[in-house]
């Protein structure tokens, strides 16, 4: 299946396993780093908190406030890049993460910066409060690499959400949804706005809200290596909207 651009450009959709392949393809044929995809997802995730901030009466709800809520995994990496991008332009952000001391080296790395630049994570105990009082909450628990229902401190955070954010911002997919079949086995972020990388997920067919496609990067040629026709859909902007056909009207 495809999506399509405003302008009419078709966008191949992928499932989570071949997602994986061009993973590996960018960093061990073409020498991406992990780092690399990372930081760019994370600033034009930034950039997407930013315009939602500036879009309406966000700032009234709290200040203008983020809070990111981070998996341990490449997708909370993404997140916590965000949240110093938005540091950086002197936004205030929380982070809030149950699983710091189990991050990859990559989202390790994001979290030693942050921590070097003052910003501690908040203690799931205090999740609820940051998410009631932010203006804006991002989604970067899981990712693509769902694999059956989020469980424990994970299925915690997503009903949190849920009950206590006012407005959501997923990254990739949101938590809870399986990036190939769109089934939901157990709790789901409920995003206003998704902005999924690299290639959209062929379980976002379905998706309720706006789904957004994120340059981070990846060369055409990747994922030709897998056979799809792609045609760079991004002019001069980092992301660009997408609809698809069997989208919620």
């Amino acid at each position: 299946m495809a999506f399509r651009t405003p302008s009419g450009i078709v966008v191949p959709a992928v499932t989570a396993d071949q997602m994986r392949e061009i993973d590996r393809i960018a960093v061990e044929e073409f020498g991406l780093s992990i780092l690399q995809v990372m930081e760019n997802a994370g600033r034009i995730l930034a950039a997407h908190v930013i315009s939602m901030i500036a879009s309406g009466s966000t700032a009234s709800a709290g200040g203008g406030a983020v809070t990111v809520i981070a998996g341990p995994g490449g997708n909370g990496g993404g997140g916590l890049c965000c949240a110093r991008h938005l540091h950086n332009r002197g936004i205030t952000v929380n982070v809030v993460t149950h699983r710091a001391a189990s991050m990859g080296e990559a989202s390790g790395r994001q979290m030693a910066i942050l921590r070097a630049a003052g910003l501690r994570p908040i203690p799931v105990r205090r999740a609820a409060e940051v998410l009631r009082r932010a203006s804006i909450v991002v989604d970067a628990l899981i990712g693509y690499g769902l694999r059956g229902a989020p469980t424990g401190r994970t299925a915690e955070l997503i009903e949190l959400c849920n009950t206590s954010a006012t407005r959501v911002l997923a990254l990739d997919v949101p938590s809870g949804v399986d990036a190939t079949t769109g089934e939901t086995p157990g709790p789901v972020v409920r995003a206003e706005r998704t902005l999924t990388l690299a290639l959209p997920k062929t379980g976002l067919r379905r998706l309720s809200g706006d789904l957004y496609l994120a340059d981070i990067g990846i060369p055409p040629e990747v994922y030709r290596r897998l056979g799809l026709a792609y045609t760079p859909p991004f002019g001069a902007a980092d992301s660009v909207l997408l609809v698809s056909d069997d989208s919620p009207a």
